[in-house]
């Protein structure tokens, strides 16, 4: 299998040339830049697997880097940042961030991250590229959703939310199942990060939103009788 390819956006040359090290030491290769126009001429040069992203950058910080790179690709994102508040996590999770990660951190944790990323890439593809559920239409290869035929914009996390109901209609999917299928890990043990993605998506919804049933105490389905909806 081909090498996985880590793009490190790090301006801290000591932690970069470290973590660079590490890296490739567990197989990867690693192309360093250290300011946000290099990140997006790297991404848009470059056949790149995973970003490692600073959020404090010369140029352009990592939130702008993210957000431009979410204009034309999922490619996977992990935050590296010195910024722990709530406030500043959610709102790059919202602009599509797969998974942060606050300094200082342990290079394993660092390295286990990457990997669960990594092998979730290269699982092997699904049977179906192409699912249908009532009036809802996914396509995996195109990365696209539709609510009756009208194109709807889901973040990638709302995306692979609903790929995980529609591949399973009718089946309850517990939070847990749904954090380890999705984020990889457990975000110590904080599941509602599950209730506020769902929140989001189904506000996306709009007359269908009551299809994505929640099953107290244990998760949520797609509602299989949904022509009664």
């Amino acid at each position: 299998m081909e090498k996985a390819t880590i793009l490190l956006v790090e301006d801290e040359e000591s932690l970069a040339s470290f973590v660079k090290t590490e890296l490739e030491l567990e197989g990867y290769q690693v192309i360093w830049v250290q300011d946000g126009r290099a990140a997006l001429e790297a991404f848009n040069h470059g056949s790149i697997t995973l970003i490692l992203l600073d959020w404090m950058l010369p140029v352009y910080d990592g939130l702008t880097v993210l957000r431009r790179i979410r204009q034309s690709s999922d490619i996977p994102i992990i935050m590296i940042t010195a910024r722990s508040q709530t406030s500043d996590i959610s709102m790059a999770l919202d602009q599509g961030l797969d998974d942060y990660i606050t300094k200082p951190f342990e290079i394993e944790e660092l390295l286990a991250r990457v990997r669960v990323i990594i092998r979730r890439l290269n699982q092997s593809k699904p049977a179906s590229h192409d699912y249908q559920f009532g009036p809802f239409h996914l396509d995996l290869l195109k990365h696209q959703f539709a609510v009756n035929d009208q194109a709807v914009h889901l973040t990638p996390k709302e995306f692979a939310l609903m790929l995980a109901l529609m591949e399973q209609p009718g089946t309850v999917l517990t939070r847990d199942d749904l954090l380890n299928q999705i984020w990889g890990y457990d975000f110590d043990g904080q599941t509602n990060t599950v209730d506020v993605y769902i929140r989001a998506l189904r506000n996306k919804l709009g007359d269908y939103r009551n299809l994505i049933k929640t099953v107290r105490g244990i998760g949520y389905q797609l509602e299989a009788n949904h022509n009664e909806a």
